[in-house]
């Protein structure tokens, strides 16, 4: 097994190891035309993906390269492997000596920059120029590439390998459960099926730092906006936080503890303890009225208890709660499959 401290180290300026650095160009979202391209901004999530665009026509698109925030989530790095647009928060590294995995192993240490840029000081072309980073070396003192991308490739399949052994622990599925379409549904209240719980005021001024998820009403990060040392009356776990404001009808599964905002209603099962994929399950049927609580009707806790769901039924006409875990399980089972397909080709 590679370790890093088994190497030597040396340092590097950024424009030594990437030839090809360029800022990205400003363009303001009303100038935004929908499309697939990603556009890769300063966010600290998803990649750094902001939005989906098609000014393809009038912007540099790039490829395969890292890109670092200029400002924002200052110092934040991300792998690009797929064609995107770059605002002018991010900066563009490409190097065409480098791979996958020797990108991902020096974005790693490029993102330790935000550590000395993280008092809203902005990483400008000045500075990028300027900026040294350490890497291991070979014996001529050259940075070793070879070993950043074995290095990675042996961190990716022990990741793999983990998952092999958790699926094959946690996710056990046998034969003959009948598609969806076979199955006899029937419409219940929300109320019927859920206790549902409100979420808690918590202003930002009054959030203290911690390790807690606090959850709102957003539609990415599992619902997660922030992590808070507090403690309310909200707090919970094993529940759906459903949006009711902000990302309407937008709801997760919190296996963990965590409290939840006044935008966020908890569901409890009423009839059942409720697991990881009957949960699941739920989240999926509860999404379908998505669209009947878009453009500002709010999805409120009179609302939640009128609205009706189609649910799978056993032989007494109730909700068939073992059906849905193992439906939740059989889905589960058919992405490791193909997950491991993928993965372990890539890593072998």
């Amino acid at each position: 097994m590679l370790e890093l401290h088994d190497r030597e180290w040396n340092e590097f300026y950024l424009r030594d190891i990437f030839p090809d650095i360029q800022r990205g160009k400003r363009l303001k979202n009303a100038d935004h035309i929908q499309g697939k391209t990603p556009y890769v901004s300063s966010s600290a999530i998803n990649n750094g993906v902001d939005a989906f665009i098609g000014n393809d026509d009038k912007v540099r698109k790039y490829k395969e390269c890292l890109t670092l925030a200029n400002s924002g989530s200052v110092g934040k790095t991300f792998y690009h492997s797929y064609e995107f647009i770059a605002s002018d928060h991010v900066t563009s590294l490409k190097s065409d000596r480098l791979n996958k995995y020797s990108y991902l192993f020096i974005a790693t240490i490029v993102q330790r920059l935000e550590e000395k840029y993280s008092f809203n000081r902005e990483i400008n072309d000045v500075r990028i120029n300027k900026e040294k980073i350490v890497l291991p070396v070979d014996e001529s003192g050259t940075p070793d590439y070879d070993f950043m991308e074995q290095y990675i490739k042996e961190r990716e399949q022990q990741i793999v390998q983990k998952y092999i052994e958790y699926t094959g622990k946690n996710i056990q599925f046998g034969g003959g459960l009948p598609p969806l379409k076979e199955k006899e549904w029937k419409e219940f209240y929300l109320r019927d099926i859920f206790v549902i719980r409100p979420g808690k005021r918590l202003t930002r001024s009054n959030m203290q730092s911690g390790t807690k998820p606090f959850i709102g009403a957003s539609d990415s990060n599992n619902g997660v906006t922030a992590f808070v040392g507090n403690t309310n009356a909200s707090e919970d776990r094993n529940v759906l936080g459903v949006n009711y404001n902000g990302s309407v009808v937008e709801n997760f599964y919190h296996p963990y503890t965590c409290i939840f905002s006044d935008d966020v209603k908890r569901f409890v099962l009423r009839k059942h303890n409720g697991n990881k994929y009957i949960y699941l399950f739920m989240k999926t049927v509860i999404l379908q009225q998505k669209n009947k609580y878009a453009y500002g009707y709010k999805f409120n806790e009179e609302r939640m208890q009128k609205q009706m769901i189609l649910l799978p039924t056993a032989a007494n006409g109730q909700p068939d709660y073992d059906y849905m875990e193992q439906y939740a399980k059989k889905l589960f089972s058919s992405l490791r499959l193909q997950y491991l397909h993928e993965k372990v080709t890539v890593a072998i």
